[in-house]
């Protein structure tokens, strides 16, 4: 059995896969931190996680049989508890469709208490992580809604003033044109009134001259 199929296989206690898959995670994890910070955590009835320290050794290499010295480690080690070893030789059988009956841990079991704080700090810290990402999720959920709506409104209101202002010049264009063409035949009469004035002019000057040539 694998991670996977554990997950699975107690999904349908702790009420669906993904509360599973939390509490394997934070079950493991508090574990593993336990176990390296150098706490002995013990579960009554199925075992106990602890460090130990190996000294610095000599060992054989088995492929060449040659001696090579080992540094000084530390390695995790799982000691497992009496009933676990009871019901692995078959001197006690496993109850059918019911759990496997673990008794509580007496008080002062773990060393320290490290191990029981660990687990509940990280199961704790997993559901504020979950709470606060979905009031995250529904906040800006709120707050989108709102701008889309300021957005559409301003769209609105920024064609309405172009619309008016595009209409506003091309009746001032219009009204230019009237204008303009009003003013054109005036104009045309007042040049026509004025040539004549000229030519008579004109004429006036030439018949003097000619009379004083006559003279």
């Amino acid at each position: 059995m694998n991670k996977a199929q554990l997950v699975e296989a107690i999904a349908d206690k702790v009420g669906g896969r993904q509360q599973a898959a939390e509490a394997v995670d934070a079950v493991l994890d508090a574990i593993v931190r336990a176990t390296v910070s150098g706490d002995r955590v013990s579960v009554t009835g199925f075992g106990s996680f602890e460090k130990v320290d190996r000294p610095a050794r000599y060992a054989r290499n088995p492929q060449t049989g040659e001696r090579v010295r080992v540094k000084k480690t530390s390695v995790p080690r799982f000691r497992a508890g009496q009933g676990f070893k009871d019901l692995v030789s078959g001197s006690k059988k496993l109850p059918r469709g019911g759990e496997v009956a673990v008794k509580k841990a007496p008080k002062g079991s773990l060393t320290g208490g490290g191990a029981t704080a660990t687990v509940k700090k990280a199961a704790a810290k997993k559901a504020t992580t979950a709470k606060r990402a979905t009031a995250a999720k529904k906040t800006v959920a709120k707050k989108a809604a709102p701008a889309k709506k300021t957005t559409a409104t301003a769209k609105k209101a920024t064609a309405k003033k172009t619309t008016a202002k595009t209409a506003a010049a091309k009746k001032t264009t219009a009204t230019a044109k009237k204008t303009a063409a009003k003013k054109a035949p005036a104009a045309k009469k007042a040049t026509a009134t004025k040539a004549p004035a000229r030519k008579s002019a004109a004429r006036t000057t030439t018949a003097k001259k000619a009379t004083a040539r006559s003279k």
